[in-house]
């Protein structure tokens, strides 16, 4: 691609070439740059694809290299859990269980909301009724906006954990990972948060999406000081 644009941008240049022959392929598969296929990790996409026409959208379970499982499959986002993720105590994570955005990870095929874009095999119906990904967004959030217009033109999205990725979290971008060392989160993150809330819940529910996370840190303070700042947050 002729610059960086970001996952939607660049995944957009290649699946709208493929969009664009004479005889598109049935299916797309997205895969991060900080993935490594285990074997036979495609082969369970393709199967629950051809099997279920109702699933749009079917992801893999992302796991570490030793095995350990990551988080791929999601509920939508709700004030409840905003507040969940962000305080993440105990009791409070208990009660608002049936919300939390990353509900307890499966071992069997299951329906979920949104699925991690880091492998997420795509049938071509669903980008010729929803179009292709959104790219106002240069990183985050832009699969959950993906999956959130899929689900609005009737199709389901699934969790395969027969088909198994590893994901080397944060290497293409240095903001998450396995490091304790605390990392500054960039504009684009709070940019493709804005975004997402303005279009999908309006801006006055993404002004108290934020309020309710700067709140939860506030709470989980455990002494000094403690600066919450938002950019282009004016509330």
């Amino acid at each position: 691609m002729p610059r960086n644009g970001g996952f939607s941008y660049g995944n957009n240049g290649i699946i709208r070439d493929y969009m664009a022959q004479p005889s598109p392929p049935d299916y797309l598969w997205l895969l991060n740059s900080d993935t490594v296929v285990r074997p036979g990790a495609f082969a369970p996409l393709l199967s629950f694809m051809n099997k279920t026409p109702e699933a749009g959208i079917v992801g893999s379970r992302l796991e570490h290299m030793d095995g350990t499982p990551q988080h791929s499959a999601f509920r939508f986002h709700s004030l409840a859990a905003e507040f969940e993720a962000s305080v993440n105590l105990g009791p409070v994570s208990k009660i608002l269980r049936h919300w939390q955005i990353a509900p307890p990870i499966a071992d069997t095929i299951q329906r979920y909301d949104w699925l991690s874009g880091a492998s997420m095999l795509i049938r071509r119906e669903v980008f010729e009724q929803t179009g292709l990904f959104d790219e106002g967004y240069f990183l985050y959030d832009e699969e959950t906006d993906f999956c959130i217009r899929a689900d609005k033109c009737g199709w389901q999205c699934w969790y395969v954990p027969e088909s198994r990725i590893v994901h080397l979290i944060g290497r293409s971008t240095g903001v998450t990972g396995d490091s304790d060392r605390s990392r500054r989160r960039p504009s684009y993150w709070f940019e493709s948060r804005r975004r997402f809330y303005a279009k999908h819940y309006g801006r006055l529910y993404g002004s108290l999406a934020d309020l309710v996370l700067a709140a939860s840190a506030i709470s989980n303070m455990r002494g000094g000081l403690c600066i919450v700042h938002f950019p282009g947050l004016n509330t």
